[in-house]
């Protein structure tokens, strides 16, 4: 059975709930993952033909995927935005000895911070939102220019980790879950632009991103979804799972709060 799935998910279902899964049903599972701009392109264009699609933009997939592929999905879990870095290196240095992210982030050398690619992946376009509203919080002229200018884009959202691991990136604006996962040192965001906060779902609505083909994304609290692809068999089982087993997603650090699952459709 398929899973195409968003990129921030990858350890979480393959050492995790793919596993469990597998053991409990002897169904084997093949993960493949991307941006979830990406995944809703692939779809789209019937490149890929999975059993179930995930997304870390809930919108994302009814926007693209509702009345076409689908009519349902099932809200499953929630994260936290801010920046996860290699405390070897000197910007890591810098954040462990307390000073501000952003001072750190905007003086670093070009290439030092990485960023998913907002046009294929939400952790992109929510990173460029959280450096807009960031500028409005701390009083940052010109910061999202900045940083755009100044920060690496790596268009598998998969290896966005792997840079900061071997020290090649100093850091990367990531999930907490990633983090957590590659064990790396993190330094989540504060709330008016971390996008955990459902309460604060007006303040981030207020910046936004278009995408090269584009899709306009409003900023909006981060929450993941999946659904089934009517051509395939097997991905209610897995997708049924999933929501029944949250504590193998909050082992994997996402967070799974009382009011999910919710399904829309």
């Amino acid at each position: 059975m398929r899973v195409l799935s968003a990129g921030s998910l990858a350890r979480a279902f393959d050492e995790r709930v793919a596993p469990a899964f597998e053991s409990e049903t002897g169904i084997n599972v093949h993960g493949e993952y991307h941006g979830s701009n990406a995944v809703m392109r692939m779809v789209e264009d019937g490149t890929k033909h999975p059993g179930v699609i995930v997304s870390a933009d809930a919108t994302l997939l009814r926007e693209r995927l509702h009345g076409r592929v689908t009519d349902w999905d099932v809200e499953f879990a929630t994260n936290s935005l801010g920046i996860g870095y290699n405390d070897e290196t000197e910007l890591g240095q810098r954040l462990d000895d307390g000073e501000p992210w952003h001072e750190v982030a905007r003086t670093a050398e070009d290439g030092a911070v990485a960023i998913s690619d907002p046009d294929l992946d939400p952790l992109g376009y929510r990173a460029v939102q959280a450096f807009e509203l960031a500028a409005a919080e701390h009083d940052l002229e010109g910061f999202r220019e900045e940083m755009l200018a100044s920060a690496y884009q790596e268009p598998e959202e998969p290896k966005l980790m792997a840079g900061v691991e071997t020290g090649s990136r100093a850091a990367a604006i990531v999930y907490r879950n990633m983090a957590i996962g590659h064990d790396m040192s993190f330094l989540e965001f504060p709330p008016a632009y971390n996008f955990a906060d459902p309460a604060l779902a007006d303040h981030y609505a207020t910046v936004e991103y278009t995408t090269d083909e584009g899709y306009t994304a409003e900023g909006r609290p981060i929450l993941y979804n999946a659904t089934v692809n009517r051509e395939t068999d097997g991905g209610q089982r897995f997708v049924q799972f999933l929501i029944d087993n949250p504590e193998l997603l909050r082992e994997a650090g996402l967070t799974v709060p009382d009011l999910l699952p919710r399904t829309f459709g």
